[in-house]
């Protein structure tokens, strides 16, 4: 006789054995890997708003800074917001232009002749109080009393006349300056003088073109900047070179070379570097070359001039 316990107890044991061989044989369920969304592409970088441009007379400056007023028309028909003031209310509109500042921020362009260039620095050390950047600032043979150039200026230029008795100001800038610099003496041109500096039509074009270039270029200043300083020979026009880059020199290449490739005069090369105009080179050797707010390609500018053509014996 069968026993019907015995028979339900190994129908138990049957029922296990298969349903766990099914789990065994079973593919395991794995929830699908979630896939991370695609990395939005970063949004344009907005443009920057265009300076606003204050430019400074020196003394008596209706009469012997007229040049500030014409460079002020000049930049006005280019678009730009550009008012002339007299140096008197100097701090009176410092104070105005840093309340426009934190109301709107725009790129700020200080420009000064003779008080106006002390003026000018006056107003950026104002702006450094508030940890405000100053874009450019360009003094015309400024007064000898201008103070160094604060730290949160990005870009300084100097233009002026070292045997002036009226301007005369050599302004350098404050230790740890990492901004871009140029300075320009111009003592050896005997055309030039205190009262007519500020009015040449030639700075002027130059002054707008590196206004214009402002807005489209970053913001911060570059640890490469190497500063410069230069007495311009005499009956030379002078190049507003914003800084100066260290290159490389490379086989083959010469003062003379390393000038013509770069479009700059060999005097300034010569000047830049304390060399001599037809000093020789070592491959690996530093040299100091300027540059506009754009700097050139330096790829073409360093390029190894191809080898001579051999001779067949």
């Amino acid at each position: 006789m069968i026993d019907s316990r015995r028979i339900v107890v190994l129908a138990a044991i049957a029922l296990l054995a298969f349903s766990t061989g099914m789990a065994a044989g079973s593919p395991a369920k794995t929830k699908p890997a979630a896939v991370a969304p695609a990395a939005a592409p970063p949004p344009p970088a907005e443009p920057l708003p265009p300076p606003k441009i204050y430019l400074f007379r020196g003394a008596m400056g209706p009469i012997f800074s007229t040049g500030m007023d014409r460079l002020s028309e000049k930049l006005t028909q280019a678009g730009f917001s550009a008012d002339v003031y007299e140096f008197t209310i100097c701090r009176w509109i410092g104070n105005r232009a840093i309340a426009s500042y934190k109301e709107s921020p725009a790129p700020i362009v200080l420009i000064g002749h003779s008080m106006g260039g002390l003026c000018s620095v006056i107003i950026a050390e104002m702006a450094a109080k508030e940890n405000i950047p100053i874009s450019l600032v360009i003094t015309i043979d400024p007064a000898h009393a201008t103070d160094d150039v604060p730290l949160n200026v990005e870009r300084f230029i100097n233009i002026f006349l070292s045997d002036s008795v009226l301007g005369g100001g050599n302004v350098v800038a404050v230790p740890g300056f990492r901004g871009h610099y140029a300075s320009y003496d111009l003592k050896e041109n005997s055309r030039v003088s205190h009262i007519n500096i500020e009015k040449s039509d030639d700075i002027h074009r130059q002054i707008l073109e590196m206004v214009t270039q402002l807005p489209r270029i970053p913001p911060q200043t570059e640890a490469d900047a190497v500063p410069l300083r230069y007495l311009v020979p005499g009956d030379t026009l002078v190049e507003l070179w914003d800084s100066g880059v260290r290159l490389p020199v490379r086989r083959g290449d010469t003062m003379e070379s390393i000038a013509a490739a770069n479009r700059v005069p060999l005097w300034s090369l010569a000047q830049s570097n304390s060399l001599p105009e037809n000093a020789p080179l070592t491959p690996g050797q530093s040299i100091i070359v300027p540059r506009h707010l754009t700097p050139p390609d330096t790829a073409a500018a360093m390029a190894v001039p191809p080898p001579a053509p051999s001779r067949r014996k």
